[in-house]
């Protein structure tokens, strides 16, 4: 038997070297979180100058759009960094200097005892001064500022409104849950906001009994009925409380203030054990740790995904792929891991933390919350793991 030396040198090499380069991937717990707080403490510093110019010149630019802000800071900052209170205006479709009243008023309208106080001015003067497109991407951008130059904690960022604020809070609340403690509307309107989102936000409605107009007394009721549902239904998640003050009308003579107590109370879980995901018509290709491709997304889609132990339970999917991302606070990547879909087990097995995985989620998301070691990829009911 003739045996060519050379290509078996070449051969074992070759596997020798593809072994390493796969060993070199099984990044330990440890690895993984220096790994992640080096590419945090890089992707921060390279904001900061960013960030310190926005705050500074009070405005944020979005392509066409600026939304203005002033703020007011309250208290000693806490050992586990400030709250931040994100309050926005009302006002709507009417003259700038309307709005522009609106806003001076909510600059002054709460005094939370603690924390950065925000009231930015919306971009528009249109209806849907809080709700149009470009304000998620803005909200995004305001928190990230005050993380970085006011030691705030996105833990503990909250979000309020009144009358068209209010409108804005109902849609912001449930399509932004994951970055918001709790939520606080005061005085507003639901139009298509959908609750099923809130399900690890809490969620506060304040509304005068005489506030006719648009029948927005009347559907703060429907609401209080709507969550109470959902509670029942999912005691562990829907914290809500409802307040209707019979009394008044469109404005409630400041007795709504008690709000930022109640809010207060709440930190953001950036890593609840279930999620509820219903899709507004202001897509987003992330919700808390979950994701899906943005040409997928359409209003009204549903992932409902939980974990339990070790286990990945997907129990509503509306999509052909979606990402569900992991780390060692969600589950132990060092054991296995099983995927059920529909009561079906699809998959059991390790799933390795990956370097490309952390870079990648602290590159998308910029929030220490939601850094992530390894991720599935579920496409037409298979798993294909990074």
């Amino acid at each position: 038997m003739i045996v060519n030396c050379r290509f078996l040198y070449i051969t074992l090499t070759s596997i020798t070297l593809f072994c390493c380069t796969q060993a070199q991937t099984r990044l330990s717990r440890t690895e993984a979180d220096q790994i992640a707080q080096h590419e945090l403490n890089t992707t921060w510093g390279a904001f900061q100058p960013q960030a310190e110019s926005i705050w500074a010149n009070k405005k944020i630019q979005l392509d066409s759009f600026t939304m203005k802000f002033d703020y007011r800071i309250f208290g000693k900052k806490p050992v586990d960094g400030r709250s931040l209170y994100i309050s926005l205006h009302g006002g709507g479709n009417a003259e700038a200097s309307v709005n522009d009243q609106q806003w001076a008023n909510q600059i002054m309208l709460y005094t939370p005892s603690e924390g950065v106080y925000v009231a930015p001015r919306a971009p528009t003067n249109t209806w849907m001064l809080w709700h149009e497109n470009h304000i998620d991407d803005m909200l995004d951008e305001l928190i990230r500022t005050a993380v970085v130059t006011q030691g705030v904690n996105p833990n503990k960022v909250y979000i309020m409104g009144y009358s068209a604020g209010g409108d804005g809070v109902f849609q912001l609340a449930p399509r932004m849950a994951d970055r918001w403690a709790a939520a606080s509307m005061m005085a507003g309107h639901p139009g298509d906001a959908a609750a099923a989102s809130l399900r690890d936000l809490p969620f506060e409605i304040f509304m005068g009994g005489k506030d006719r107009a648009y029948n927005r007394n009347g559907l703060a009721v429907v609401w209080s009925k709507l969550l109470d549902s959902l509670q029942q239904t999912d005691p562990l998640g829907y914290v809500h409380k409802v307040t209707v003050y019979p009394d008044n009308a469109h404005w409630m003579d400041r007795k709504d203030t008690v709000s930022l107590s109640w809010m207060a109370k709440f930190k953001r879980d950036p890593l609840p054990k279930k999620i509820v995901w219903v899709q507004d018509d202001r897509l987003h290709p992330y919700f808390y740790w979950l994701g899906v491709p943005l040409a997928q997304a359409a209003a009204g889609k549903t992932l409902i995904v939980g974990i339990d132990g070790q286990q990945i339970t997907i129990s509503k999917n509306d999509y052909e792929t979606f990402t569900v991302y992991l780390n060692d606070q969600l589950l132990n990547l060092d054991k296995k891991v099983t995927v059920k879909l529909n009561g079906k087990r699809i998959f059991i097995g390790r799933i390795q933390r990956n370097t490309a995985v952390i870079k990648e989620s602290i590159k998308e998301r910029m929030d220490k919350g939601f850094t992530f070691s390894a991720k599935l990829i579920i496409k037409e009911g298979k798993v294909d793991i990074l």
